[in-house]
Formats: C-alpha cells, sequence, structure tokens
C-alpha cells in the first residue's frame, strides 16, 4: 500500500449559507490524500498502474465548481467521483478549507475533513 498526496489546491468557489458568499465567492485550499496498491506501478513505471494525480486535481476542481451550502457536500461529492472512477483507491481522505471565513472573527480558515474508504 502506498500514499499520494495532492495539497494546497488553491481554488476560488462559491460555497456558503449565506446569499453573499454564493454571489461574491471566496478563496479555498483543497487537500487529498489517497491510498492505493503503487507496487505494480513502481516496478511498470506506467501511469496507467497508478493513481493519476493530474485526473485527482481535475475531479477537486470540476466539483468546487458546483455551488453547495455546505462544505460536507463537496468534501463527499469529490471523494464520491475518486471511488466511482479510479478502482485503484482504496481510502481517500479530503480537507476542504474555506480561506477568511465570514464568521465574525479573525480566522485563517474553517477545514472540513472527510475520510471515506471503497466499498467491497
Amino acid at each position: 500500500m502506498g500514499i499520494i498526496k495532492v495539497e494546497n489546491i488553491r481554488v476560488f468557489a462559491y460555497h456558503g449559507c449565506l446569499k453573499e458568499e454564493t454571489k461574491i465567492g471566496s478563496d479555498y485550499r483543497v487537500d487529498l490524500e489517497v491510498k492505493a496498491d503503487l507496487q505494480t506501478s513502481a516496478k511498470t513505471d506506467k501511469l496507467s498502474h497508478t493513481v493519476d494525480y493530474v485526473f485527482l486535481n481535475k475531479i477537486i476542481k470540476e466539483e468546487m465548481e458546483i455551488p453547495s451550502h455546505l462544505l460536507e457536500t463537496v468534501a463527499k461529492r469529490i471523494l464520491n467521483r475518486i471511488f466511482n472512477e479510479d478502482k485503484l483507491v482504496k481510502k481517500a481522505t479530503v480537507w476542504v478549507s474555506k480561506l477568511n471565513p465570514p464568521i465574525g472573527g479573525d480566522v485563517e480558515k474553517v477545514t472540513i475533513k472527510m475520510t471515506d474508504k471503497r466499498k467491497k
């Protein structure tokens, strides 16, 4: 088993429960960690035998484009797509962070962390 991390993906998106959040948008940071068997790809040196992090980044960007009230919803969509579209991934954790959230204080970010594993 091995781990692939895609970290500090910066995205501008329109998530939130307040009307202003969905109109003006916010900056977000997404981090992803996937676990998969990387032994075959380590031997063959073939991209088709591993989890393509370009593909993972694409999923994150596409799902972040869909406005949602809750970051939990976005995180779950990202995880669902990863498991549906890449059969090598056994377990994944995603962190979705809203930077400078409008919560009435000096807060750097609010983060939702969600983990899921492949159903057998």
